[in-house]
């Protein structure tokens, strides 16, 4: 099992956890992990990692489909991989949600599904530099043809010479595109493949498999499953020090009618407390929402307790279905205790 550290967005400050960043790679950490929301973006934090790592991959946990074109994405991804040494990025790919979309990127929600399908694509023809890039798609297309078009439009072809095998990983979690992305994808960062969840998405792995052909299976595609993990002699605290974050998420980051993280947790076994948590979240009773978010739901998805809890729950993990977990932590405690959990062999 790979490990992953992430260091998601910034708060009002951007501090990167720099020792803790070297720290894992020592320890033998297969990657670290960015994203962005609306404020600090995905790429440049990666940028900086990379001048002060030697080995590490570096990934984007996800960038935002509405935040750049393909095109830019590409060269984003094709340029901190080429400062960084080719083969340490990974271009990890996400819709995000109608609120941040419109909101504050400014662009219609449009087809997600197909918007995935157009950005990927040209995002390959990009880093393989075969020819000038064209594409017809049902959501993006180029050279651009439509609305303010003069008509002059050009294909073209990347001056840098790009890696050409730079991997492309989606987060997503509904059954299109999970199948979308183990047809055009070389990962997957999913929401919800938690112990026991494999079941139910890997038979839409497989439909995609059987779609990009050429022997596509799970022994040549990557999963990467985010997972908190709290070292901490009382595991009920440990929750509720966790909880404000399932509220916020569950409650609030979202719309009503719209919200992502709200149908996950009723996928996985919660529906009546979803439907609570948003309901007094919204209502602007966040601290009773916060109290209504349920232990065995963090339990589900976290590792949690004294080391020895940790090390015996971590076993489920390591079945799940997963290839690597991205642990999502400031504790040096929880990175050191993971590499031994894991069997990690230190570099350094």
């Amino acid at each position: 099992m790979k490990l992953g550290l992430m260091i998601g967005y910034s708060g009002a400050r951007l501090n990167l956890p720099m020792e803790q960043i070297i720290k894992a790679e020592q320890l033998g950490y297969d990657s670290v992990w960015s994203a962005e929301a609306y404020g600090s973006d995905a790429v440049s934090p990666l940028a900086y990692i990379a001048a002060k790592t030697k080995r590490i991959r570096l990934g984007t946990g996800v960038m935002q489909l509405a935040g750049r074109t393909p095109a830019n994405a590409a060269m984003c991804a094709a340029t901190v991989d080429a400062l960084a040494g080719e083969g340490r990025f990974i271009a990890g790919l996400g819709v995000s949600g109608p609120q941040i979309v419109e909101g504050w990127y400014g662009q219609p929600w449009g087809k997600p599904y197909y918007r995935m399908r157009d950005y990927i694509t040209i995002m390959r023809k990009i880093f393989q530099r075969e020819e000038p890039v064209t594409h017809t798609g049902k959501e993006i297309s180029l050279p651009y043809t439509g609305p303010g078009s003069v008509g002059l439009g050009k294909p073209l072809k990347s001056i840098l010479h790009m890696n050409a095998q730079l991997p492309i990983f989606l987060g997503v979690t509904n059954e299109a595109a999970v199948k979308l992305c183990a047809e055009l994808c070389d990962g997957w960062l999913p929401l919800g493949l938690v112990p026991g969840a494999f079941p139910q998405f890997q038979p839409w792995l497989d439909t995609g498999f059987r779609r990009a052909g050429n022997g596509k299976s799970l022994k040549n595609f990557e999963i990467f499953s985010v997972v908190p993990v709290v070292v901490a002699p009382d595991v009920r605290a440990a929750f509720d020090r966790m909880k404000p974050n399932v509220a916020l998420y569950v409650g609030g980051m979202g719309a009503r009618s719209k919200n992502f993280h709200k149908d996950l947790m009723s996928k996985q076994g919660f529906p009546e407390a979803a439907e609570r948590i948003q309901e007094l979240y919204l209502a602007g009773r966040k601290q009773e929402a916060i109290a209504a978010v349920p232990d065995d739901l963090l339990d589900l998805r976290a590792l949690v307790g004294p080391p020895e809890r940790i090390r015996a729950r971590y076993q489920a993990w390591e079945n799940s279905g997963n290839t690597g977990l991205i642990l999502q932590t400031n504790q040096e405690e929880a990175i050191t205790l993971m590499a031994n959990v894991a069997g990690l062999e230190p570099t350094a």
